[in-house]
């Protein structure tokens, strides 16, 4: 091993045509007490990294380093320390101190790196089970350098265990995509064998579509691009439209990809009486005047969702174990990190993007 690895940084925040982006030399991070470090097999592109590097999310460090969907090999361990732990370390996440193991992971395993990268484990959030909500929560690739690069630190408590015997590139959209879209999934209050619709179409929307109708929901799309039409059809929508468009049938639930905030009355207008709206992203665009008769009476909800728990992606790896659910991918090599995302923010994107080393 070298003493120096390439990784991406952002340099200057602005449109993505601008070059925000910057490949450098930085020095191999080392990893502190509790953390591992990882050698980079594959990282997913996320719109959050766009928003990250036009501005939309202002990086909290200068050059900060992108991508939270890393799939890599453990080659080294921090200090090893003897420390107890709360919500953070237990298995459940639900509270109450014990003892932790000061190696979770061996040298040689895989393992997977998320966006939610450390919580407080004290406050009323995580005490609940909610620690996505942690007033404390930090972030991969955003408040601590992340995966668009050779080598990657990681919080052992913050890793997930991944299957040694899947391709790198299938495992990495889970990450984030995938658990986010699980999470939205729960949070849309979907009923058993329901109508879902679902606004925009890309690498989340189409993992929650496949988890969606693997439980017997109906699925239907309004989304932009033809790509995603295609890959919305292909995947069993039996409804696909523009953004627009008002489906055939009223909507149990519907899910908000798409970062715009105008797309949020047409979702619930969607919606029966009683239904949900529950709207993904991490960033959305205003959203217009609502009028109570018209998306909000009848006792529709509108929810947001915020990062994920740990949980929802212990739950999710195991889902995706047993049902046949799998990420349309497409290869994106190293260098070209900043060009996937253009292609990102210009919609010419289908499915999952991901960076492979």
């Amino acid at each position: 091993m070298t003493d120096e690895m390439y990784a991406w940084v952002v340099d200057r925040p602005g449109p993505i045509d601008t070059a925000p982006l910057r490949k450098i030399r930085r020095p191999i991070p080392e990893p502190g007490p509790g953390e591992v470090l990882v050698e980079v097999e594959a990282c997913g592109i996320c719109r959050t990294d766009l928003h990250l590097c036009e501005g939309d999310l202002p990086p909290k460090h200068l050059h900060i380093t992108p991508g939270h969907q890393t799939v890599g090999t453990v080659v080294a361990h921090g200090p090893s320390t003897t420390r107890t732990t709360s919500t953070r370390t237990t298995a459940d996440h639900t509270g109450g101190d014990r003892a932790a193991p000061a190696d979770r992971f061996a040298v040689g395993e895989r393992v997977g790196i998320a966006w939610l990268r450390g919580t407080c484990g004290g406050c009323e959030f995580c005490r609940r089970g909610a620690e996505n909500l942690c007033p404390r929560s930090t972030y991969t690739g955003w408040d601590a350098h992340g995966g668009f690069a050779e080598y990657a630190v990681v919080p052992q408590d913050f890793a997930y265990a991944l299957p040694p015997d899947r391709p790198a590139i299938e495992l990495a959209p889970f990450l984030c995509a995938g658990i986010i879209g699980y999470r939205a999934l729960l949070r849309a209050n979907l009923p058993p064998g329901g109508r879902l619709g679902i606004y925009g179409f890309g690498s989340s929307a189409h993992l929650t579509a496949q988890l969606a109708t693997a439980q017997g929901a109906e699925l239907f799309v309004m989304t932009r691009g033809e790509q995603n039409r295609v890959l919305a059809r292909a995947l069993g929508a039996v409804f696909v439209g523009e953004t627009a468009d008002r489906p055939p049938a009223q909507l149990d639930s519907a899910i908000v990809f798409a970062p715009a905030g105008d797309v949020v009355p047409y979702a619930l207008e969607a919606v029966r009486p009683g239904g949900t709206v529950a709207v993904a992203g991490i960033h959305l665009s205003d959203v217009p005047v609502l009028n109570y008769e018209r998306h909000l009476f009848h006792e529709r909800d509108l929810r947001s969702v915020t990062s994920n728990t740990r949980r929802d992606g212990e739950e999710l790896f195991r889902l995706i174990a047993r049902l046949e659910i799998s990420a349309h991918t497409t290869a994106v090599p190293f260098d070209a990190v900043d060009r996937a995302l253009a292609d990102v923010a210009h919609g010419r994107a289908s499915g999952s993007l991901v960076a492979l080393r």
